[in-house]
């Protein structure tokens, strides 16, 4: 395994970390698992005997129930591993059982600290943008929990690039924790964070920890054309990630799979490969239903795709040169910095646009 800094801070993440997506299976998250305790064990012993240092979870996976699996499966064990979790999305049906206000963020954490049975989270997420809650309050409630030592970092998931940089202004101004991470999509089939998300990850050091970096497995070479698994989350019902271009799609896995087959590898590691080459990137974090689909994954992180391979696959899934960027590409590449570069570094091979 191997180890990255996480974003503008002193911690060391794997660059794997195992999500639990799959605890509990409680209502809808069945279609995806239904891992109890002993299943969940045996994953947590595969993924801590390859190395893998950050388990993620969330209080609304399974309505608490994952949280709850992946604190009686670390007892005696906690202090090897660090434990990412999340608040925001709805937990009930009352009007204060979302958000990230004071008062759901406060209550939220202490919930999660008892079904996790630890008495501090590592790094804690906002699990989605909330337009209504003053930032100010958000920040003011982690420095809160932050001082009473319940969580040590803070981040943000899937925020546009605005949001997070009108929290890092107001946690500068206002001296207030800032965002040391974020959480994002992001694959060779979903690459819009390229166009800011990326780049804030470069240039304001808030690395970046990818939710599943094989799309729902729709790039681990178990799906194609014309192959569909049954046992899948997607025959299910399962809609995410939605995909906009079946075609498209297909033309990158039929590259991962052309790529593993020439470096007998399999199409899930090209993909974990390429998406741990890019630009801020910390940690994927990745799930399983099996021993061997983590054994693979980590087998991955020691893969360095050639330039040539990097090329196909770009060339494959580059998503469209929009307005401003190409703009910038024209009249300013000259003057990009580091933060530019992770954008437009894909599109050197065009002239004039």
């Amino acid at each position: 395994m191997k180890y990255r800094t996480l974003g503008r801070s002193g911690l060391k993440v794997s660059a794997l970390s195992m999500g639990t997506f799959s605890f509990g299976g409680v209502g809808d998250f069945a279609k995806v698992a239904n891992h109890g305790v002993s299943e969940a064990r045996r994953l947590v012993d595969v993924c801590l005997d390859g190395g893998i240092n950050v388990i993620d979870t969330a209080n609304m996976y399974s309505f608490g129930r994952s949280e709850e699996i992946v604190g009686e499966v670390l007892e005696g064990r906690r202090e090897r591993v660090l434990i990412s979790s999340k608040a925001r999305m709805r937990i009930g049906d009352g009007p204060n059982d979302e958000g990230v206000s004071r008062y759901h963020l406060i209550r939220e954490c202490e919930k999660s600290l008892k079904r996790l049975r630890t008495d501090h989270i590592d790094i804690y997420f906002l699990h989605e943008w909330d337009g209504v809650t003053p930032l100010e309050e958000t920040l003011s409630a982690l420095d809160t929990l932050m001082r009473q030592g319940k969580i040590c970092y803070i981040g943000c998931s899937n925020y546009s690039g605005w949001h997070i940089m009108k929290a890092l202004g107001i946690a500068e101004a206002k001296n207030l924790p800032r965002f040391v991470t974020q959480q994002i999509h992001y694959t060779l089939e979903a690459r819009e964070a390229e166009y800011e998300l990326l780049p804030i990850a470069v240039d304001q050091g808030v690395g970046v920890m990818v939710w599943s970096p094989l799309a729902a497995g729709l790039l681990s070479g178990h799906f194609g054309r014309d192959k569909f698994p049954a046992d899948s989350r997607q025959a299910a019902g399962w809609t995410e990630p939605p995909i906009r271009d079946s075609a498209r799609l297909w033309n990158i896995v039929d590259v991962l799979n052309d790529i593993a087959a020439a470096r007998g590898a399999s199409a899930a590691q090209i993909s974990i490969a390429w998406t741990l080459s890019r630009p801020g990137i910390a940690s994927l974090v990745v799930g399983g239903t099996q021993d061997s689909h983590f054994q693979d994954n980590i087998a991955a992180v020691d893969i360095e795709l050639t330039a040539e391979e990097l090329e196909r696959l770009n060339q494959v899934s580059r998503p469209p040169y929009l307005y401003p960027y190409w703009h910038q590409h024209n009249f300013a590449r000259d003057r990009f910095g580091a933060g530019d570069w992770a954008l437009h570094a894909s599109y050197e091979d065009l002239g004039k646009v």
